[in-house]
């Protein structure tokens, strides 16, 4: 009979607070993560934290680049194992099926269905715990992230994309399902995601607004892949009550809004239905972007340093932010400036939102913005300037804290999710907040397993 020895990693509790880490294995991931990214240690660098003081990785954006009074607070993905913050909901469905006995190293192959940076947080992950992988996802996305998971070693199996694309690529992977050697990190679906980005991401969003203005979060937005990140809103609600949710989608594709399906230029996020771990519940506004204005934006922020200054903007600001977004980052930027408008928010006032990854993943992305307008010159850059971040406007912000608009959300989730061998009946359930507080008070009896089983070694057949 095979044996298989558990990988370790950290507990939920040792993502949001490093500091919890046993030290010699703190001291080491902190060397692993300058020296040898592959390093199976840098399982614990799985966090919003930096290790030269434990603060959040963060940045206040300047004022003059929001043009609002209210403080825009953006938490850095970049500095996570893998340039992304996906990679901690990979790691923890991961590890959740491996301490419950149903995901075994050596026995099993890992399925990460993804539109982009999931993918590539499975193919690191898997990486370092030792497992096979196969990422599916569709055929249209950018090739650095094709690049990025195939370097860390993971298969890729593309779909077509078309208007259904991520529909698709859970159809392609139901498929692969089949065969019992593999199993599935289905972020769409499972709810480590969702526990991971209410406790790490969450709590690391409420303490990244110490000592700034009232240091409470007015709003917190996040355009949804997966609808992963959005779940920090739920933790951010219950020590903020007043604090407004908005989910951020592209308008070429406004599924929450009122169904589209089409295609857009925002890869990540928009993935055309409401997946089955957002909680429609504590989602307040749905806010639609255009697509072209998150490209243009990001080559604003990279290539016009001297635009910004002469905005207003100074130097040393404009420089630090040069390679510190990605697409769907400017998208999260320019919805928390839409809503700070739309709120009326004043200079005491937060918006926290989240730079996913960062500009390392998208010079094609540039490429094919270059080869649609020919010729990008500075006097372009500033124009972009005003139209994209000065113009960004309340247009195209729907109100969904009403029961007409909760259960339009319902329903899409009813048609999405009941071909997937949901039942209504569980589906009923998650119209109850008390059904998410379950799902999240499951953290402490992980993190008392995960501790229980590191380093043992276990049999099967």
């Amino acid at each position: 009979m095979p044996k298989a020895k558990i990988p370790f990693g950290p507990t939920y509790d040792e993502m949001l607070n490093p500091s919890h880490q046993d030290k010699a294995v703190r001291k080491a991931a902190e060397k692993a993560l300058k020296e040898n990214e592959l390093d199976p240690i840098n399982l614990f660098n799985i966090t919003w934290k930096n290790s030269k003081d434990g603060t959040v990785n963060k940045i206040v954006l300047p004022k003059a680049l929001t043009g609002v009074d209210a403080n825009i607070v953006v938490l850095l993905g970049k500095y996570f194992p893998s340039g992304s913050h996906k990679v901690g909901p990979a790691y923890a469905t991961l590890m959740e099926g491996c301490v419950d006995g149903e995901i075994i190293p050596g026995k099993h192959t890992i399925l990460g269905p993804s539109t982009g940076n999931f993918g590539i947080g499975v193919s690191y992950i898997t990486n370092l715990m030792k497992y096979d992988a196969i990422v599916i996802m569709p055929d249209n996305m950018s090739k650095e992230r094709y690049e990025r998971i195939q370097k860390y070693g993971a298969k890729l199996d593309l779909t077509p994309g078309s208007e259904s694309d991520v529909i698709l690529t859970l159809e392609r992977t139901y498929e692969l399902k089949k065969d019992p050697k593999n199993a599935t990190l289905a972020q769409f679906e499972l709810l480590p995601n969702y526990r991971f980005h209410r406790h790490v991401t969450g709590n690391s969003c409420i303490e990244a607004v110490k000592g700034i203005g009232n240091g409470r979060v007015a709003c917190f937005c996040s355009a949804p892949g997966s609808a992963g990140t959005l779940a920090a809103g739920d933790q951010i609600k219950k020590k903020f009550p007043e604090c407004k949710i908005a989910a951020l989608e592209p308008h070429e594709c406004s599924t929450l809004t009122n169904g589209g399906l089409g295609q857009h230029r925002i890869e990540g996020i928009g993935d055309k239905m409401i997946t089955l771990i957002h909680n429609a519940l504590t989602t307040d506004f749905i806010v639609q972007l255009i697509d072209e204005d998150c490209v243009r934006g990001l080559e604003v922020i990279h290539e016009g340093t001297d635009v910004l200054v002469k905005h207003g903007v100074k130097r040393a600001e404009a420089k630090k932010m040069v390679d510190l977004f990605g697409v769907s980052g400017i998208c999260n930027i320019l919805g928390a400036i839409k809503m700070a408008k739309y709120l009326k928010l004043g200079p005491q006032d937060n918006v926290v939102t989240i730079a996913t990854d960062s500009f390392d993943r998208y010079p094609s992305v540039i490429e094919d913005l270059y080869n649609r307008e020919l010729e990008i010159t500075d006097h372009v850059l500033d124009r972009w300037f005003n139209d994209v971040f000065m113009g960004a406007d309340t247009k195209y912000i729907l109100d969904t804290r009403g029961p007409k608009a909760k259960q339009a959300l319902f329903e899409q989730k009813e048609r999405d999710w009941l071909k997937f061998g949901y039942s209504k009946e569980y589906l009923d359930s998650m119209k109850k907040q008390s059904f998410w507080d379950k799902e999240y008070a499951k953290i402490k009896e992980y993190d008392a397993k995960i501790k229980k089983m590191r380093g043992k070694t276990i049999k099967y057949e």
